[in-house]
Parts: C-alpha cells; structure tokens; sequence
C-alpha cells in the first residue's frame, strides 16, 4: 500500500511539472520592441497615481502604449506567453527592461537636480542685477544677504474684542 502511494505521488510530481514551450505565434512581437514596450506599460502603470498637466489621477495610459507601437493586448498576450514558455529569452528581456529603466532613473535625477540648482526667481534676477550694478556685489554675496534678510512668519494671536 505503501509502495503503491509513494508511485501515485511520484508520478503526479513528475507529471505537474511540464516545459512546455509554445510555438511562436504568426505576429511576434520582436524581442527588442518587446523590450521598450515592456518598459513603455512598466512607466505608464506606474505613472497611473500621478497628477497630470490636468491636475488628473487614475487615468490609464496603457491604450497610449499600445497606439504607440501599433499593437493591440491580444498580439501582446500571445507575444508575452510564447517569451514566457522560454524563460532564458524572458529573463534577458527583463533584464534589459531594468537596465533601460536605471538609465531612465539616473537620467531624470540629474534633470531634477539640475532644475534645483537653476530655481532662482525672476525678481530675485532683477534684484541681483540692481545691486551689481550699485553696489558692485557678486550673486553669491547677494543670496546670502537675501537669505539673512528674510523675515520669519510668526503667528500673532488674536485678541478679542469686547463690546
């Protein structure tokens, strides 16, 4: 009996686990454009919780993507199935996706700090070239004095008034 439960289990362990590898279907999507794609709906799902120029959340930038490369989510399936019966191939193209998004990544950090660096006013240029002028003062010394000059906001009470 015993024998007997230890081939059944035997045999089901062996038989549950198939490498099934599908034929590649007749519209396959290429291994690089499967790439961008990849990296296109990894950016548009992730950008759903984000404010819009419209000041919008939860819009589904998915039918975009799929405009963008001429494809609809049914050849997309198919493409993604076949790639996934072939895990080696699957793998490499993930791995690309996160090299792309890394670079993507480091790319938009730089913008931002730069844009950081870059956030002085237009009064403060006005301001900056008025003392440059009179006083001769560089931009440093001037943003220094700016930054002593500002007055801190204090909350003044409010005093009640009796009639």
């Amino acid at each position: 009996m015993k024998k007997k439960a230890l081939v059944l289990s035997l045999l089901i362990l062996f038989s549950c686990s198939s490498n099934t590898i599908y034929k590649a279907p007749e519209d396959l999507i290429p291994k690089d454009t499967m790439v961008s794609l990849i990296t296109d709906m990894i950016i548009a799902t992730s950008s759903k919780n984000v404010k819009n120029k419209n000041l919008q959340r939860k819009i589904n930038y998915m039918p975009f993507v799929y405009d963008q490369y001429k494809i609809d989510s049914t050849r997309f399936i198919k493409s993604n199935i076949y790639y996934m019966s072939k895990i080696d191939e699957y793998q490499v193209i993930f791995e690309e996706v996160k090299r792309k998004l890394t670079v993507l990544l480091e790319k938009y950090k730089k913008r931002k700090d730069s844009l950081k660096k870059k956030k002085i006013s237009i009064e403060d240029k006005i301001k900056l070239k008025e003392h440059t002028l009179e006083k001769g003062f560089s931009k440093d010394k001037f943003l220094k004095q700016r930054k002593r000059a500002t007055p801190i906001k204090k909350k003044m009470p409010l005093k009640i008034v009796k009639e």
